[in-house]
């Protein structure tokens, strides 16, 4: 994501906890960015702006590339991708990289980061601190969620929403309250170190993509529960 931007209004903060990173994951030959970042239960997807490319977590490489413009958010419903291109979102089969649709981008073209869960697309917008609940059929916006601080990736994991921020050279990962936007926990990255897109793997990692260092990121997801 851009760093140039203006310092979000000060809010309180509640600690943090710093960002435990477990692996890291490229540069890949011919990607200069990671942008939306989601997992298939069985490799990373990453998008780099021009192709979707498919790691396989365990070795590091990449399995699978897809040809198709990809310059924020990333999902995965079970079956279909769904990717992020300039102002709209495209339904992509995996295995064969066609688009079977497209819907329009809640953000149109401020969009960030995207998470599929509960049958919804739940879309970042940068720039507006907001996450959103989209309809996947038709593009429609069902719920508006408030976050105070830039928004990049987002995923749900066992019921918590997550998201990623990232503010000139400080990026996190917090756990938010879905009905209040209340921070409830957050993981500190080390200065300098952007979260661009993000996804759980339904485990115990969040997969973090690095912007313009070409990387992806694995890092460890707190297993304790917060009353």
């Amino acid at each position: 994501m851009p760093t140039t931007l203006e310092r979000s209004p000060a809010t309180p903060q509640i600690p943090a906890r710093a960002a435990e990173i477990v692996r890291e994951y490229g540069p890949f030959a011919g990607a200069d960015k990671i942008a939306g970042v989601t997992h298939d239960g069985d490799r990373v997807w990453a998008a780099t702006g021009t192709r979707l490319l498919a790691i396989d977590p365990d070795s590091g490489e990449v399995a699978r590339t897809l040809d198709r413009a990809s310059d924020a958010g990333t999902a995965f419903d079970g079956t279909h991708l769904y990717q992020i291109a300039e102002s709209r979102i495209d339904k992509i089969d995996p295995a064969t990289g066609d688009v079977l649709k497209s819907i329009p981008a809640p953000g149109h073209g401020g969009d960030s980061g995207m998470a599929w869960a509960e049958g919804s697309l739940w879309v970042g917008h940068y720039r507006e601190r907001k996450i959103y609940q989209v309809d996947p059929a038709t593009g429609a916006i069902l719920r508006t969620i408030e976050s105070n601080r830039f928004v990049t990736g987002v995923t749900w994991v066992d019921g918590e929403l997550w998201h990623a921020t990232w503010d000139g050279d400080e990026s996190d990962i917090r756990h938010i309250d879905p009905d209040t936007g209340t921070v409830l926990e957050r993981l500190e990255m080390p200065a300098g170190m952007g979260v661009s897109g993000l996804e759980s793997d339904g485990a115990g990692l969040f997969y973090c993509g690095g912007g313009p260092s070409g990387k992806v990121r694995a890092v460890r997801r707190p297993k304790e529960k917060r009353a």
